[in-house]
Order: structure tokens, then C-alpha cells, then sequence
């Protein structure tokens, strides 16, 4: 039924997630491209630390927050890869003030 859909090199976009590089499908979420590189979580949780991954994949259960080019808690399952991108896990609750 479901089928990955062939691509060329210059369908592909570089990635650093957790400081490794990947290339990944060029115009996919995310959280897609974290789970096709076979990441096993995107996040932990604030109060015990246990991992977490996409659920709904639509932004409405907010699982998926990442660190994603120095910003934390942004759904990974609504912004498209870019070139050079850096996405990096969301370790427990992310500080939003910044420390000047």
C-alpha cells in the first residue's frame, strides 16, 4: 500500500541532527526526517526524563519539540528541513529566557 517515493541527490537536503550529518528527502517534516535517519526519540520529558516520539505528526499533541537551529520547543512535525540545518533533542523543559 504505502511506498517511499524514489529520489535523486538533488532531491536531498544536509542535516546535522545531534551532530551527525544526513542527507534527507528534501520538502519532509522534521520529525520524518529524524525517525527516517533512525532516531529513537526526539525529546525528553520535564519530570522523569522518558523519551518521546511523534505521535500524531499534525501539531496537536506536541511531542515532537526539538531544538531546531538553536530554538527550542518547536514541533518538528510542522517545519520542512532546510539545508544545514541543525536539530538537536529537547532535553526535559527548555529554557526560554535567554542569558545575556
Amino acid at each position: 500500500m504505502f511506498r517511499r517515493i524514489e529520489i535523486t541527490e538533488a532531491d536531498t537536503v544536509s542535516v546535522l541532527i545531534e551532530g551527525r550529518e544526513f542527507e534527507v528527502p528534501a520538502g519532509i517534516s522534521v520529525a520524518a526526517a529524524v525517525l527516517l535517519c533512525g532516531f529513537r526519540k526526539l525529546r525528553t520529558t520535564p519530570v522523569s526524563g522518558s523519551p518521546r516520539l511523534p505521535y500524531c505528526m499534525m501539531g496537536i499533541c506536541f511531542d515532537c519539540l526539538m531544538n531546531i537551529d538553536g530554538v527550542p520547543n518547536q514541533q518538528a512535525c510542522q517545519i520542512e528541513v532546510s539545508q544545514n540545518m541543525t536539530i538537536e533533542y529537547q532535553r526535559g523543559a527548555a529554557d526560554l529566557l535567554r542569558q545575556e
